[in-house]
């Protein structure tokens, strides 16, 4: 079958031109885009592979490093000692300390949610777990979920974590590089899952008492969903995965549905042949976009302040490849346009989040990782 390549909508679009005149990448360079100038200002730096980022309601930051450590960055963008009472983790590969969420009643209970690679007999598997912060710690960490069965490879852990309206948390698992297991109801490989707080499953969830499926699942047939976030007007999940030689996506996980992987796909393997058995097949999802070649997104935040009022309601994704920042237009569940920011900056860009202050913040993956914020300049 045919291909249609979207990102046809992408090539046309005017791209970001740098305004700098230095030649380094240094705090308050200014980028034009289509609608406004940005200012890049950097926050922090000296974080070791920033993965994930979320803010208190006093406006400090929690973020993981890969390698292990979660750390506090103060308002005025100190970092704190390595917080205590954080699992030990498999730091290999993609795997490490990933993403990290508030409980939606943080302000009662202070707990904080990490997913991260866990290892174990057989290898590793992403992990969910939950502790109260507690000063410069986590106290009672448990783990809630676990990736069954773990595997020796150290690729595609997914892990980002959203929270529902209602209360539900979402899981994104990537398939472990395991493509021929991803379409194996009966264990965890490409799959979103969606459990209760505590890590109970949902009584609603789609395939609650259906044999040879895994209860905690709501959607299968992903790659390696690397961004998650909830519409703030519909309430839906949004992922974006990872493809493979081109074919990232970008869906709308309903529960029960199968999104295809690895037996359709808009990219090809990295040797080039051919993935499954094309673009389409009866039972399995299209995705709402895609780009190929690949932006290896990772990180994405729905735009709902009021800093870029051009921007409202955008959804925004970050890239490793390519290093920048993606905004998408959108007209219901449909992307209309596509603008790519930041590209001379030259960083890879792991996560997004909009700020308490109605600022867009970034991490960039790096052995120096920095938080970055985005100011709109008149």
């Amino acid at each position: 079958m045919k291909r249609t390549v979207m990102v046809l909508v992408a090539v046309s679009l005017p791209f970001l031109s740098r305004l700098a005149i230095s030649g380094q990448h240094v705090s308050g360079e200014v980028y034009q885009a289509e609608h406004i100038g940005v200012r890049v200002v950097t926050v922090s730096t000296g974080l070791v592979h920033p993965w994930g980022l979320a803010f208190l309601p006093d406006g400090r930051m929690l973020v993981t490093e890969r390698p292990g450590q979660l750390r506090l960055i103060s308002n005025d963008g100190k970092l704190s000692d390595p917080l205590g009472g954080v699992p030990d983790v498999f730091a290999r590969g993609q795997g490490g300390l990933l993403d990290v969420a508030l409980d939606p009643d943080f302000e009662k209970n202070s707990l904080v949610y990490l997913s991260y690679s866990e290892p174990g007999k057989g290898g590793a598997g992403t992990a969910v777990g939950r502790g109260r912060l507690s000063g410069n710690r986590l106290v009672s960490f448990s783990t809630i979920f676990r990736q069954i069965p773990k595997t020796k490879t150290n690729v595609h852990f997914g892990s980002r974590l959203a929270f529902a309206r209602d209360g539900k948390l979402f899981i994104t698992l990537g398939e472990r590089g395991e493509r021929n297991r991803a379409q194996d109801f009966s264990i965890h490989r490409g799959q979103v899952i969606r459990i209760s707080p505590d890590g109970s499953v949902p009584k609603d969830n789609p395939y609650v008492g259906k044999a040879g499926y895994r209860p905690e699942t709501w959607s299968h047939g992903h790659r390696n969903p690397q961004s998650a976030a909830i519409h703030p007007d519909t309430g839906d999940l949004w992922t974006v995965e990872h493809g493979a030689r081109g074919g990232d996506e970008i869906n709308i996980p309903r529960a029960g549905r199968n999104y295809g992987w690895p037996t359709i796909s808009y990219g090809v393997h990295y040797s080039g042949f051919k993935i499954g058995v094309g673009t389409h097949k009866d039972g399995m999802e299209q995705p709402v976009y895609y780009w190929d070649p690949s932006i290896a997104p990772s990180g994405m935040a729905f735009y709902t302040g009021d800093r870029f009022p051009a921007w409202k309601r955008n959804l925004l994704v970050g890239a490793l490849k390519g290093s920048m920042l993606v905004r998408l237009e959108l007209d219901g569940e449909k992307v209309v346009k596509e603008e790519r920011l930041l590209r001379d900056m030259g960083k890879r860009i792991r996560d997004v989040k909009q700020g308490p202050d109605g600022f867009i913040y970034l991490l960039t993956d790096e052995e120096n990782g920095r938080i970055l914020r985005l100011e709109p300049v008149d």
